[in-house]
């Protein structure tokens, strides 16, 4: 569905400031909704808000309906009387501009264990009758991902294809053993849930009475070691002998990398998933759209078709093309849903066909600015090449920053650039690809918040071709300036982005 012309921000929690490490959904979460409110924004959009596991990149998640729980704010939790000063005491030296993540694992789960145990000693009656009525509400995901995390911490960490046979296998036998045996664990993780979603939703509330939406992510795969797959194994390609993927996803070989990509994500079984009617896929949408207002699906062609590479295979060079039935799905989807308010991911090597059913379902595609200087006027992410129902960005989680882009161009590029603009603005390269965004056709635009506030690579939230490293960046207190919020405002005011006022 196409959406109105309107303009906002891409950034993700964990970059928010905290002195807990990481960002959170605690109060720096609702100034920063505050700014975007402020500056005339209309959009949030953040990337999947799952556990993380292994790399800490929430496109590999344990759960692909779970919260993850590092974003609680223990801050919420002590207003509820659920910690207290003394609990913050010995915080350590967090990095100012990065997440560590295991020192915040370190330091913020055993805040949350503490949480969990006033919390089940001393809630009220109004309390309890609301951590029930949640685990209720949500039983057709949370009961599998509780177990699933209390095995998890069980066998240390390590993928459910190594656990002993009968509950790798999920054995009904096995499982109500385990569930007796882990009791106390699976109730800490259904209560970690309870209070993310408790604190999520609380923020969106206020985000949505502040005209603000917020656009979440769906990535297209989840990861193998994920509650997803282990309970839900008749879905996906694996071995059932060994638990493995028996098939896996990718990408083949393109100019940017002779060997493609291979991900190592099981890939659906599809004629499984169509004979149940989509049931999974359509309660993981339904499941997020439970707690955003749009979705961005990643990696969108693979509804069209995806890359197959057998078990076995070190590169995706070996793979081949199997289509998808993205059209029955996505009927099925809004027959479920109504209308849909999904943006499509259609950036990469796309055909025909992935476009024909983009454009049949309306779904907004995805214009790049960083992609727009290398070719000729036929480039199709040159502004003027734009229709109306994109989404236009300067740069997503996955490119550089604008300005650390601009300065690892090519003299060639550089110069197309420049000839382009007429000239590079006195304030920053930065401003200039803000103000093509706004000022484009496309009914959306999206600024990465690195991109406001004008930082180098040091920024970068995600490289794609690093396996650590990634997802770790956080900006300051107090960057969001007054200044920075009235020079985004105008723009979005002259270009006709601003929201209308009765």
């Amino acid at each position: 569905m196409p959406f109105p012309r309107s303009s906002g921000i891409l950034l993700h929690p964990t970059s928010l400031p905290s002195r807990f490490g990481i960002g959170d959904l605690g109060l720096e979460a609702y100034k920063f909704i505050d700014f975007l409110a402020q500056s005339d924004q209309q959009l949030w959009q953040i990337l999947p808000l799952g556990p993380t596991g292994y790399g800490n990149s929430p496109y590999m998640c344990y759960s692909s309906m779970a919260g993850n729980p590092l974003l609680i704010s223990p801050e919420k939790l002590q207003d509820q009387g659920l910690l207290t000063d003394e609990d913050f005491a010995n915080l350590p030296e967090f990095p100012v501009d990065r997440v560590d993540y295991e020192r915040v694992k370190q330091t913020k789960m055993p805040m949350l264990r503490k949480a969990c145990d006033r919390f089940q000693a001393n809630a009220s009656e109004v309390e309890r009758k609301q951590f029930s009525g949640f685990c209720d509400a949500t039983a057709s995901w949370l009961e599998d991902y509780a177990l699933f995390m209390a095995l998890h911490d069980t066998f240390e960490g390590t993928s459910w294809h190594t656990w002993e046979p009968e509950i790798a296998k999920a054995h009904p036998e096995a499982i109500e053993k385990w569930r007796q045996k882990l009791s106390a664990q699976i109730y800490f993780h259904q209560y970690l849930q309870f209070e993310f979603f408790r604190q999520w939703s609380e923020l969106k509330q206020y985000a949505n009475l502040h005209h603000i939406q917020i656009i979440g992510d769906i990535p297209i795969y989840v990861a193998h070691n994920s509650v997803d797959v282990w309970a839900h194994r008749d879905i996906f390609a694996i071995n059932e002998q060994t638990g493995e993927a028996a098939l896996m996803a990718g990408v083949p070989p393109d100019y940017f990398s002779e060997d493609g990509q291979l991900w190592g994500n099981p890939v659906y079984k599809w004629e499984s998933l169509q004979q149940d009617n989509f049931r999974w896929w359509v309660q993981r949408v339904q499941a997020t759209l439970d707690y955003v207002d749009i979705v961005r699906i990643d990696h969108f062609r693979a509804f069209e078709s995806y890359w197959v590479v057998e078990q076995g295979e070190t590169t995706a060079k070996n793979g081949k093309w199997v289509e998808a039935p993205g059209e029955a799905f996505f009927k099925v989807l809004q027959e479920k849903v109504g209308n849909l308010p999904i943006i499509a991911e259609d950036l990469g090597t796309i055909t025909p066909e992935v476009l024909a059913l983009r454009d049949r379902f309306e779904f907004p595609g995805m214009k790049i600015l960083h992609f727009a200087f290398g070719g000729g006027p036929d480039n199709p992410y040159l502004p003027f090449n734009y229709g109306r129902n994109y989404v236009a960005y300067s740069g997503t989680h996955d490119n550089d920053t604008t300005v650390g882009w601009f300065n690892q161009l090519s003299q060639h590029e550089k110069d197309s650039l420049l000839l382009y603009l007429g000239s590079i603005s006195p304030d920053g390269i930065q401003w200039d690809l803000i103000r093509l965004a706004l000022s484009s056709v496309a009914n959306q635009a999206i600024i990465p918040v690195q991109d406001l506030l004008g930082l180098g690579t040091e920024a970068r939230m995600n490289f794609p071709s690093k396996a650590e490293g990634n997802w770790e960046w956080r900006y300051r207190p107090d960057v969001l300036t007054g200044e920075l919020r009235d020079r985004l405002k105008t723009l979005t005011y002259i270009y006709g982005r601003a929201p209308i006022r009765s």
